[in-house]
């Protein structure tokens, strides 16, 4: 009878987690898209020194600049993939974001509302199986919490960086590249997974 119910009890765990089929929609789980997602170049570009701890590798693994715009404010921003790596039934990934010029938002600019001070917004796209997977929660019900970084109070002025990272429920072992959706950003297309 323990034994059931120490299984039950690890079962929700895991399917509130996204690892188990039948995720629930508000996050670690996939969704079918309808169409396919816009390009963009993903050639490396070496890292910038990031104010938070040093990432997993030190080489960008596919890169992004773009224009944003958050909380009333301006600047142009680079995101460094510095890792994207397959364990077990997770993926995980790790960035940096780099102000190039004015002031970049990351406090709430990365999330899902306007009190949402993580990543939480960040999904991947499996072009393949025309899939999404969104950040993995650590629960099922309404309070859970996104297994990713929090950004409260980040502002990042001209030159300042902040590394980043979030975990997803893996996609296929076939599925070799993935499409990264980051809000502000855009998608980073093609980026191989380790």
């Amino acid at each position: 009878m323990r034994k059931t119910i120490a299984l039950a009890v690890a079962a929700v765990a895991l399917a509130g987690c996204g690892a188990l089929p039948g995720r629930q929609a508000g996050g670690g789980g996939e969704e079918k898209q309808p169409q396919p997602v816009r390009e963009s170049t993903t050639e490396p570009v070496a890292t910038a020194k990031a104010e938070e701890a040093p990432p997993q590798e030190t080489r960008a693994i596919a890169s992004r600049e773009a224009d944003v715009y958050g909380a009333g404010q301006r600047g142009k921003a680079r995101v460094d993939i510095t890792a994207l790596k397959r364990q077990g039934r997770t993926l995980s990934l790790n960035w940096t974001i780099t102000a190039l010029d004015g002031k970049v938002n990351v406090h709430n600019g990365l999330s899902t509302g306007t009190l949402d001070y993580t990543v939480s917004a960040v999904s991947l796209i499996d072009p393949v199986n025309a899939k999404r997977y969104r950040v993995a929660r650590n629960g099922t019900d309404q309070n859970a919490k996104c297994v990713c970084s929090g950004t409260q109070g980040q502002f990042l002025n001209k030159g300042d960086a902040s590394t980043l990272y979030a975990v997803f429920a893996a996609p296929p072992a076939d599925v070799t590249k993935i499409n990264i959706e980051m809000p502000m950003i855009g998608v980073l297309t093609d980026v191989p997974i380790s």
